[in-house]
């Protein structure tokens, strides 16, 4: 049987008053209780992204009305926010943690707001959510060597390993950016299953390490967030996304071949 599409929910930050830099991917508490009735009313199941995986990978069912929420970075208003509103509906949710940017041990700096600390994760564990991966730093994954990229994704799995008891079992690219490089490293590291952006529904032909999600903003409305969940004209939403990301597309290649060429340059130097 012909797997349908599942909207994957992407949000950040959940905050009354988000720092600036984390602002327009953050949405207001209010706002996601509200997205969140409208999930329990319309008879959506949130599922994680592990399950997904295991059900289009070995062709197993799953609920009515699939949707998959997700959280990325690692924000210490999911904990404080979401968490009680996703308990109140019984809710399943996925958050993908940058390591290296959760307070206390390991933190590295470079957050954009206030994050969870590793005791507010491993609760968040213990409560149901499941805990992937989403590098040690943020950064852009494919444009770093293949030593900084090994790091970053190994290292990033082997603390949540330490900090939680158990390997995670899923990934998401920062920035929703990688490459077949990426992918195959994410694979080697033990990974499962990996979401991008695309701002599109999640089909089966995608492939577990290309998953396509749909992003939530705090400009995202009411009639909009409908629309993303039911996948009725999703693609509108999002054309100038779309356009700035083909842009900046052409923008990183360009890049790393500049990046290759002077790597060649140098090793002709030194013969």
């Amino acid at each position: 049987m012909r797997a349908e599409p599942v909207p994957i929910l992407m949000y950040h930050a959940v905050a009354h008053a988000p720092a600036r830099a984390a602002y327009g991917l953050s949405v207001s508490p209010g706002a996601f209780a509200e997205q969140m009735r409208l999930l329990a009313d319309s008879g959506h199941t949130p599922v994680t992204a592990g399950r997904l995986a295991a059900a289009w990978r070995g062709g197993g069912r799953l609920p009515p009305r699939p949707v998959l929420i997700t959280f990325d970075d690692g924000y210490e208003g999911v904990h404080r926010y979401a968490l009680p509103v996703l308990a109140e509906h019984g809710f399943a949710a996925t958050l993908f943690a940058s390591t290296g940017w959760l307070r206390g041990a390991h933190e590295t700096g470079g957050a954009l707001d206030l994050m969870l600390s590793w005791d507010q994760l491993r609760e968040l564990a213990a409560a149901g959510v499941e805990i992937g991966g989403h590098s040690h730093t943020h950064p852009q994954l494919d444009q770093l060597t293949d030593e900084r990229l090994w790091f970053e994704v190994r290292h990033c799995r082997d603390l949540l390993t330490l900090e939680l008891g158990h390997p995670p079992g899923s990934f998401a690219y920062p920035y929703g950016y990688s490459s077949r490089r990426v992918r195959d490293t994410v694979r080697a590291a033990g990974f499962g299953v990996s979401l991008a952006v695309g701002n599109a529904l999640a089909v089966r032909r995608q492939g577990p390490y290309a998953l396509e999600r749909v992003t939530v903003r705090r400009s995202t409305s009411t009639a909009e967030f409908e629309r993303l969940v039911e996948g009725r004209r999703v693609g509108r939403l999002f054309v100038a996304d779309r356009v700035l990301t083909k842009g900046y597309a052409v923008v990183r290649r360009s890049r790393g071949l500049l990046r290759k060429s002077g790597v060649r340059k140098a090793i002709e130097a030194r013969v």
